[in-house]
Formats: C-alpha cells, structure tokens, sequence
C-alpha cells in the first residue's frame, strides 16, 4: 500500500497542542459549525471566557480552549474556525478537518442556525462521516420562534442519528441540556449516524479505494471519499500528525483509477448528494409558518447594499461614529488628563523627598510617566467609545454589508474582498486590523491586506487628524466648526481608502503577482445587539488590551524622548540636531524637520506625535500641553505652520510607518522580518510621494509662496 510509519511525540498530537486519548485527564470536545452560528457563544456560555463573538463570518480563524466542569467531569473545549464545509478549500476548513481527524475529540458539537438548518446540515452531514461521537447543537431557537420557523427537534434527531439539542446561547436556554447530552456521548452512548446516500457508481468507487487504505487511523470510507473528491490534502495531514508517508505510487494509481471510472465528475456528485440529503432531512424537520421571514432584511439590505445608498450611508453611519467619538472624548479626556497629570505632581514631590537626583526624576518622572499619561489621557476615551459603536455595529450584522460594498472594489485591485474587513477594524487599531487578517485564506492576500492596513487611520492617529482639522481647516466655521472637522477627517479617510485600493494594485502586480480569489461571504439576519455584553467585552477585549500594549511600548519610549530633549551637544540638544538633519526632507515635504522627528519619535505611540512637536518649538525638556485649541493655532502659526502644513501634517499622520505596537504584530503574524519591513516602508513611500505633490502643486498654483 505504500505505507510508512515515522516517529511522533510521545503523548502530544503535533501541531494540536491536544494529549492524545491514553494521555488526557479531561474529556475533548471539539467545537465546529458555519460561521455566523453563535458558535463562540456557545463557547463563552459554557466556558465563561471573554473570547469576543461578533457577528460577521470568518472571525475565528484559530483553535480557542477553554474549561468547564459538568458533574464529577473535566471538560476541555475547542472552538474551531467557522466553516461552510470540510472539504478543505480555505484555511479554516483545513483546521477544522485536521482537528476533528486527528485530535482525537471525545465528543463533536456542531453548532447549526435555526433560522438556516439546511445550509448547515451539509457541514453536519460532512462531519458525520468522520466521527460518529457528535451532538448537534441547533442554536438560534429564540430567532427561529420570532420568525415563525418551526423545527421538530426529535424527527431532526431519529433522521440524523445522533444528539439534538435546541438552544438559545445568548440567553443560557437549552445549555444544561447539551452538557448532558454531551456528557452522555462522552461516555460511550451508542450513536447511529445517518450517511449519505452516494450513487451506485460512487460507491462501487469508494469501496474499491477502500481496501487500499485498510489499516490506518482514520475511516477508510472517509479517506477514500476524499480521494475520490480529489482532495489529497488529508494525506499531507496523516503525515504531519501521525508519521504515515503515502507513497507516491499509490496516490498515482490510484488517481489512475479515478480518472478512468469518473471521467472528474466525481467531486460534483459527491457535494451534490451531500445537499440532496440535506435537503431531505430539511424537509421532514422544518415547517415554516411564514414563507417571508427573511422580507424584511432583504429590504433593509436592497437599501444598505444598493449602487446608489449604500456607500452614502456607509460613509455617514462611519461619520456618526467618527462624530461621536470626537463629542464624547473630550470632556473625559481632559478629567483623565487633570487626574493624571495632578498625579505627576505627586510624583514629582516624592522624588524630591527621597533627593532622587534630578536626572532621573526627570527621566522617569516627566519623561516616562509624561508619556503614559498622554498616551493614556487621549487614547482611552476614544477607544472607549469607539471601540463599543463599531462593536453594536458588528453584532448588528452590518459590518458583512460594508465588505459587500467594498468587495468589487477590492477585486478590482486584485486584492481580497475579505481585506474590507480587516479595513473596519483598523479604524479602531491597526493591530487588531492585522491580526483580523487571518480571516482572508490567501497568503499572498493576506500579506497585502496586512501592508495596506495602515492606510486607514487608528484611534491613535485620530486626535492629529481631529486637532488639525479642527486648528486651522474649520477654525472659521464658527458653530459648525466640530461637523466641519469631521467632514474633514472623512475626506481624508476615503483619501486612505483610495490609496489602500491603489497600493493593494500596485503590490498584486508586482512583488506580490496573482489573480484575486473567490470567497463566500454570508449575509447574517440583523439583530438585537446585546448593549450590555458589547460594552464589557469590546472594553475589556479590544480597548484594555490595545491601551496595555501601547502603554507597554510608550514607557521606554518616554525615556528615550527625555533623553533626546535633555542631552545637548554643541549648546544644542540632540532632538534640534535630529531636526536640523531632517529640514531639507521636511521643506519638500511641505512640513519641518521638527514635525518629522515628532514622526519618528511618535513610533511607540501616534499619541505623543503633537506633544513631541510642541515640546520643540517651545524648547521645553519635557512634553508640554496647552491650554486652548487657539493657544495650539498660535504657537504652530508662529513656527511657520498654514493650512497646507496642517494638510500636510494630516497626509502623513495618514500614511507613514505604522506604530511599534503594529509592527511587532505584523511580525509575529508574518514571522518574516522582510514583510515587516516592507510594510514600514511602503505608507512611509506613499506618504512622503503624496505630500512632496500636494506641496508642489500648492506652490505651483500660488496657494503658497514658493
């Protein structure tokens, strides 16, 4: 047959990170289903971990554990990433396959839609022919009753031959049920899972590439399923997890064989049936009492995702949110700052008392705790309010509608339609944006989507963007002056989503050459966001985590800044002498060698970028805050500043190096240092190219002196 066994680790699934059955102390239960099915509810209801659900498709792209205890029993559940199938056409559906085969889960939970059972019973029906140790988890009840879907949960159970059970994670109903039924599977209940019904050709097929491969782990009936589909990837994984080399001979022969009997008809008639079976049990279990439940969200979605509305209210919802964020942040931000700030006097007296030499109270003092309370004073009330909008936006099934819109566009670059997510997230940290870029199954997608992340502005650079539109762009606006700002932010954000789509085209047909692919993007029911759980989650997961790496990165940097201000040669400190080397660059740029070191010296943190640029106009050896938005005007309009400095400003705040926090992500998401690199250098490029054209072309039309 072909067959050769290689050493493994002793009690460990490679790759798995799961103990192998003889190993365990706690029982293993995999948990798999499409996406959008409240699977990581399910998850964090009966765990109690904080993993964020959100309800757009694709969003677990890894493998998360967690424990519960059910009884006298240890359980230990992993989530596994959403998929449409197992038939290994992306990324996710390969984890999920690999996990299910070969981590050996005691039980298997799929977790299906009410509201859409037939569609997810294919991915059932898939899983069935692997394991027969499943219960299925039919979540949604609560959505199913409000529109009117009835579904008999003991004819769907005798049809597929294993566990059923009905529940409604949001809300904990039908939970203690699926415990049990699980822990009744666990324990040795005897299933009989329904299979699929093959044509008499398949399964004269499927039975004679079965006596090929008798004596492995896996079903031979299953294998030779996928041989017959043409999917050979799994033998890659009988490698990878259990040291079996299938030689090259049989794959060939057996290929052969196929070829011969199918004529490549096979795959088409193996799916076909799989959704015939579907269709079947669908039929039998499901009555509908209202032909039109889904009226209502194709209306809405005519709306949202039509030629003509659907990018004016795209743009103007992210405008509300922007508005919002802008409104609300300020008046926290100035309480955060005084009780920060009243803290650093405290600070300051304590090294007095204790005669800290002043060097070092200075440095750590007005150099590094400085840099934290800036960092934290206008980087938490933002986060705290964007962060929860963009989340209800996410949980109300909006956010798949934006990657709708923008997909064509995408494709049009030759980039992922997925990538208009990822876009979304960045909106709120570039890091997050980068690490959501797992969803989109191409690597070399991937890689463009995570260079190109940086054209959108984070929350770290918004308050640059807010403050120079708000300084000097609407500064004449009287009343309107904070819509003014916001417009201003906004244009400068499709500026951002242009230059993404352009850069994304640039990079496809050169060092990252190939055609866009496909993928299937579900449209999710809108729903009730949870206000209560969206707050403390996009709190916790997304806010708190960002703000502790970038406090994390601006400690030393604060440090270093200090020292920069406050060692001097030649009666000028080092930043001055940095600022000097810089001004030709900064003049071409339409900027000053100052605000690039305030550039290079806001890597830690886009937060500090202003602060820095003030501390060295005012030759001040430690950051420094002003106390009015016109005291601000007035300093920068007596360094030289005009409105084309502040355009130019708000250009490059949009396009230069991503921040230390991102880049560190971009490499350990990448694990290439030429990939971090190159994505340093690429907005850096594009911004430096964008605003030496915009000032050159402001000075040419004489909007400027020369």
């Amino acid at each position: 047959m072909g067959l050769t066994k290689q050493s493994t680790g002793a009690g460990v699934r490679k790759d798995l990170c799961i103990p192998v059955a003889e190993y365990r102390t706690e029982k293993v239960i995999a948990l798999a289903g499409n996406p959008n099915t409240g699977k990581s509810t399910v998850f964090n209801s009966l765990t109690g971990m904080n993993q964020h659900t959100g309800n757009w498709p694709g969003k677990t792209v890894t493998n998360a554990l967690g424990r519960y205890q059910y009884g006298n029993d240890k359980y230990l559940l992993v989530d596994l990433p959403g998929t449409y199938s197992l038939l290994a056409n992306s990324v996710e559906e390969e984890v999920a396959r690999d996990f299910i085969c070969f981590g050996q889960p005691d039980v298997t939970v799929v977790v299906a839609d009410a509201t859409c059972l037939q569609r997810n019973l294919n991915l059932v029906l898939q899983i069935l022919e692997i394991t027969d140790r499943v219960v299925v988890c039919v979540n949604l009840m609560d959505e199913a009753r409000r529109k009117k879907i009835r579904i008999d949960l003991d004819q769907l159970q005798r049809e597929l031959g294993v566990p059923v059970v009905g529940t409604n994670a949001r809300k904990g109903e039908g939970l203690n049920a699926l415990k049990g039924a699980i822990a009744q599977m666990a324990a040795g209940w005897q299933s009989h899972p329904r299979q699929v019904n093959y044509p008499q050709e398949i399964e004269t097929l499927i039975e004679s590439l079965s006596l090929e491969l008798t004596g492995l782990a896996l079903n031979s009936r299953w294998l030779a399923l996928r041989l017959a589909a043409g999917e050979t990837s799994i033998f890659d994984s009988l490698g990878k997890y259990q040291g079996l080399d299938i030689s090259g001979d049989f794959l060939g022969r057996a290929s052969r064989e196929l070829c011969r009997e199918t004529q490549g008809s096979t795959r088409d008639q193996i799916v076909t049936s799989i959704v015939s079976d579907a269709e079947e049990i669908y039929k039998k279990t499901v009555r509908l009492e209202n032909d039109k439940h889904n009226a209502l969200d194709r209306k809405i979605d005519r709306v949202l995702t039509s030629k003509i509305f659907g990018f004016p209210i795209m743009l103007g919802l992210l405008g509300l949110v922007f508005w919002l964020t802008i409104e609300g942040a300020n008046y926290p931000s100035q309480l955060l700052a005084a009780l920060l700030f009243g803290f650093e006097d405290w600070l300051a007296g304590l090294a007095f008392w204790t005669y800290c030499p002043p060097w070092l109270s200075g440095m750590l003092v007005t150099g590094m705790y400085r840099t934290l309370a800036w960092v934290v004073s206008v980087m938490l009330p933002p986060m705290a309010i964007f962060f929860p909008l963009f989340t209800l936006l996410e949980d109300l099934g909006y956010l798949p509608r934006v990657a709708f819109n923008l997909d064509h566009y995408f494709k049009k670059a030759c980039a992922h339609g997925k990538q208009a997510l990822t876009m979304c997230m960045g909106f709120g940290c570039n890091a997050a944006g980068v690490i959501a870029c797992r969803i989109i199954d191409s690597p070399r997608e991937r890689l463009i989507a995570t260079i190109t992340n940086n054209f959108v502005p984070c929350n770290g650079r918004f308050p640059i963007l807010i403050v120079m539109a708000s300084a000097f762009l609407a500064a004449g606006a009287g009343p309107f002056q904070s819509g003014a700002a916001v417009l201003a932010v906004m244009g400068v954000i499709v500026i951002g989503i242009g230059v993404t789509l352009a850069v994304s085209k640039i990079l496809s047909k050169t060092i990252l050459y190939g055609l866009p692919s496909s993928f299937t993007l579900e449209m999710p029911p809108y729903r009730k966001p949870q206000v209560g759980r969206v707050i403390v989650r996009s709190v916790f997961d997304r806010t708190l985590f960002v703000l502790a790496r970038a406090a994390a990165v601006a400690a030393p940097a604060g440090i270093v800044i200090w020292l920069m201000a406050n060692i001097t040669i030649a009666d000028a400190s080092l930043l001055a002498h940095g600022a000097r080397i810089l001004e030709p660059l900064g003049r071409l740029m339409g900027l000053d060698g100052f605000i690039l070191m305030g550039f290079l010296l806001g890597l830690p943190a886009n937060e500090i970028v202003i602060p820095v640029i003030l501390m060295s106009y005012m030759a001040s050896g430690s950051m420094q805050e002003l106390e009015s938005l016109e005291a601000l005007r007035q300093l920068l309009a007596a360094n030289g500043w005009t409105w084309l400095t502040a355009v130019n400003v708000m250009l490059f705040t949009l396009m230069h190096f991503p921040c230390a926090t991102t880049l560190w992500t971009i490499r350990k998401e990448t694990q290439s240092l030429k990939w971090t690199l190159v994505s340093f250098l690429v907005p850096t490029a594009a911004g430096m190219i964008i605003c030496a054209a915009v000032t050159a072309a402001a000075r040419l039309l004489g909007l400027v002196p020369m």
